[in-house]
């Protein structure tokens, strides 16, 4: 999987650089960052599975390599014990494309989507780009029991620092949260395909909290 990422990466990033080591080096970060110990569903599977949803989705994607570079981006810092992992991911990334030279509307862009990740929120609403973002991002939510489960145990592992009296107490609130929504996902094809499931997964869970 490590290789066929990079190749991906590479085929992306060539895109605004001719520096071949610059692209090495940006990847090596990334492949440091998402192979953390702490790691265990926030990682490059992770990427991979939302990078290859991007591809299948990729003709109802107004700015793609923009959606790409958030996708690569959006955990690229990941602490459980913090809260601003979005904004802190946002801010490496923007440093990182400055070396890319991209432009300052597009870097915006990919900023917000990042941030959105956190509230998993629209907060660019220019285009479906962020709603099918946040859509992809959670797509594990609605996902068969079994593979449901495989992620739940790897969220646990991510919080094994917490007790499970306070881990149980924030799980049940977050999930809460996205039951009491009208949807847990913004667009048609994801509320489809996933939204029904999403919702018996959700209270699955929580019975077992």
């Amino acid at each position: 999987m490590i290789v066929r990422l990079k190749k991906q990466w590479h085929h992306l990033a060539v895109k605004f650089t001719n520096d071949s080591g610059l692209i090495d080096v940006l990847w090596n970060e990334i492949e440091k960052q998402y192979t953390l110990k702490i790691r265990h569903y926030h990682n490059l599977s992770h990427i991979s599975s939302m990078l290859h949803q991007a591809e299948s989705a990729k003709n109802s994607i107004v700015n793609y390599d923009a959606f790409l570079l958030s996708i690569w981006y959006h955990d690229i810092i990941y602490k459980p014990t913090k809260k601003d992992n979005e904004e802190k991911s946002a801010n490496f990334a923007q440093k990182r494309l400055k070396t890319l030279s991209f432009d300052k509307k597009t870097t915006e862009t990919i900023q917000k989507l990042i941030v959105s990740t956190k509230k998993h929120e629209i907060i660019s609403s220019s285009n479906n780009d962020n709603a099918l973002l946040l859509d992809i991002d959670l797509s594990i939510l609605g996902s068969d029991w079994k593979i449901y489960q495989n992620y739940i145990e790897n969220i646990r592992k991510e919080y094994a620092i917490y007790p499970n009296f306070m881990y149980k107490k924030g799980r049940k609130k977050v999930l809460m949260h996205f039951l009491e929504r009208e949807t847990l996902y913004f667009t048609d094809i994801y509320q489809d395909k996933h939204e029904s499931q999403a919702r018996e997964n959700l209270l699955k869970e929580i019975k077992l909290l």
